[in-house]
């Protein structure tokens, strides 16, 4: 509750207790000796988390969530600083534990229909293009 305002209402998107307690220890607390923090970092990683499952811009997240540019700035500070990548991978790992896998995964397997190249390649590079007989005719009559 902020400021004496009534608690806010609760989104689908937003975290459960057990989320939550999951994921707190890999969220960063406030930098000490600073300004204290003016929203708790739930309220900040529901507010990421209702604007990445809405597909809403950052200026239309509801009042009731910290500011736009509040949760803008931890979404992109936390990017930068690799904070989403080890959230990910510890989840990522935690899952594979409990399906009775190892926490790294051992091998990879690309798919090469979805691997883009940078270069044409291939025997279409090779073919000459054939141009019409008829356009063939009027430029020789033309010259």
């Amino acid at each position: 509750m902020l400021g004496g305002m009534r608690p806010r209402q609760l989104y689908p998107t937003d975290l459960t207790d057990k989320a939550w307690a999951l994921i707190q220890h890999l969220v960063p607390e406030a930098k000490s000796g600073g300004r204290p923090a003016d929203y708790p970092r739930r309220d900040i990683v529901n507010g990421i988390f209702y604007l990445l499952r809405s597909g809403c811009s950052w200026r239309m997240l509801p009042h009731d969530l910290p500011p736009w540019r509040m949760v803008y700035h931890y979404f992109r500070q936390w990017r930068q600083d690799g904070t989403w990548q080890h959230i990910h991978d510890r989840l990522r790992g935690d899952v594979r534990v409990a399906a009775g896998k190892h926490r790294q995964p051992s091998a990879g397997i690309i798919d090469s229909q979805s691997v883009k190249t940078t270069e044409k390649g291939g025997s279409a590079v090779l073919i000459p293009t054939n141009r019409s007989k008829g356009v063939s005719v009027i430029f020789s009559s033309i010259r």
